[in-house]
């Protein structure tokens, strides 16, 4: 049984918790509550927690004190959703150009002091967000409902291979456990080793639970089982931070036996949605993020649908992102069998440029799973870059240079999964670099939609 830890020496239960670790808990209670609201209740909540941050940002933030100026929208008394729902989307470039207009002139003192979020801008354009204490915390009680969902064992081994982090051993999962819950120890590994050096590493800590980005995840299953590799107590592998590769959960049950649960984040509002205990589809954190999916024309999208998501935070009273277009898709999902009122997201597709073009111009975020590539070469990775309407770069790693044989066979069930008899030049690297952030993107296209 999960018990939180006490602070008061001889007092172990009912624990009596540090202040940071019972609003945690309280937070809790109140997520476990509002999960099960109808639709209808949470965006009533959503609307009226939504008040006080219009009115604070037209106030005291100059981008939308002209922004709301120009749109004729007035949230000084309360405002009219469908007023709200005309706004103009925010786009990276705008946050650019922005700069410190974005940024609150009077903060609420209650709300702590400025942090630095952010994003490394995988799309090419980097932004700068701030954030403060309280956006802090609805980040690790998101962090923590995730851990409760998935009942996972806090006391087992944590092992993550990522970005920004040193080869460590340390006490706890982080912050958002620690301050609750006893935890078990965690273990990083930075994500610039090579597959065969985290394979032997995660062999040789056997974690209880491994996180690490989906592109990662899939190479070291993968090699996982060409060497016969096992990591005997793995319970789940986590991801996070690209879009999962449709292959990847088959490949992890047949490598490890575990499932995998994903995160949809984003470095600029922190967790976006996260992976139903029940399902492999995903519920956005309505409590602390409303979320639009929209298509072409602005409307919401029906479920099936696929459309630009649209976020605006709750919470963040020191750099409000209002009706940001953080240049991600998705499509809609029915509402979940679990019975959770919390939006449904059934897929997440990614950036618009990683969909496919094709000649006479329709677009399509494209497929090609690992079964029809790796019968015909040893090929590790792959990366296509679509340069033009006809032509397409295939970067891919191999052991060995593949034969006159192998080459056409690629060649081939590339256009066949594709869909079109594309001009392909093949590429073979040593290793496939990662972005500046280090997100892998297994598709990219150069050509303007």
């Amino acid at each position: 049984m999960l018990l939180p830890h006490s602070i008061v020496p001889g007092i172990g239960w009912p624990a009596i918790l540090p202040p940071v670790g019972a609003s945690m808990l309280a937070m809790q209670f109140q997520l476990q509550q509002s999960q099960w609201w109808p639709p209808e209740v949470l965006r009533e909540h959503q609307l009226q927690q939504l008040a006080p941050l219009l009115h604070h940002a037209g106030e005291s933030v100059p981008f939308y004190s002209q922004r709301f100026a120009t749109a004729g929208f007035d949230p000084s008394n309360g405002f009219a959703p469908d007023a709200f729902f005309r706004l103009p989307l925010l786009t990276r470039a705008e946050i650019q150009a922005a700069g410190d207009t974005l940024v609150t002139q009077k903060p609420p003192p209650e709300h702590g002091k400025f942090l630095n979020f952010g994003s490394s801008g995988s799309t090419g354009e980097p932004i700068r967000v701030l954030g403060n204490e309280v956006t802090h915390f609805f980040s690790g009680a998101l962090t923590l409902r995730d851990h409760l969902w998935h009942q996972r064992d806090l006391s087992g081994k944590l092992a993550a291979i990522r970005t920004k982090v040193e080869s460590a051993t340390q006490q706890g999962w982080g912050p958002a456990t620690n301050a609750v819950y006893p935890t078990g120890p965690s273990v990083t590994l930075n994500i610039a080793n090579d597959i065969d050096t985290q394979l032997a590493w995660l062999k040789e800590q056997d974690p209880d639970y491994l996180l690490s980005h989906p592109s990662n995840l899939l190479a070291l299953a993968r090699r996982s089982i060409e060497t016969g590799t096992r990591i005997g107590k793995l319970r789940e592998a986590r991801t996070f931070g690209e879009t999962l590769p449709p292959d990847l959960r088959d490949a992890c049950r047949q490598a490890w036996g575990v499932p995998v649960t994903d995160n949809y984040s984003a470095e600029e509002v922190a967790t976006i949605a996260l992976q139903c205990p029940e399902h492999e589809h995903y519920h956005v954190q309505a409590e602390n993020l409303l979320v639009e999916i929209l298509d072409a024309g602005g409307r919401p999208c029906a479920p099936g649908q696929v459309g630009q998501v649209v976020i605006t935070t709750l919470h963040n009273f020191a750099m409000p992102l209002i009706r940001y277009a953080n240049g991600d898709y998705a499509e809609a999902g029915e509402p979940c069998p679990c019975g959770r009122g919390l939006p449904v997201l059934k897929r997440i597709m990614g950036r618009q440029r990683n969909m496919l073009v094709l000649p006479d111009g329709t677009q399509h975020w494209p497929s090609f799973p690992a079964e029809s590539w790796t019968s015909i070469a040893p090929i590790r990775r792959i990366q296509l870059v679509q340069h033009s309407l006809q032509r397409i770069e295939a970067r891919f790693t191999c052991d060995l240079p593949l034969t006159p044989g192998q080459q056409q066979g690629f060649i081939h069930a590339l256009q066949e999964t594709l869909g079109y008899p594309f001009e392909i030049e093949l590429h073979h690297l040593q290793q496939i670099e990662r972005s500046a952030n280090c997100k892998y993107e297994d598709f990219i296209s150069l050509v303007g939609g």
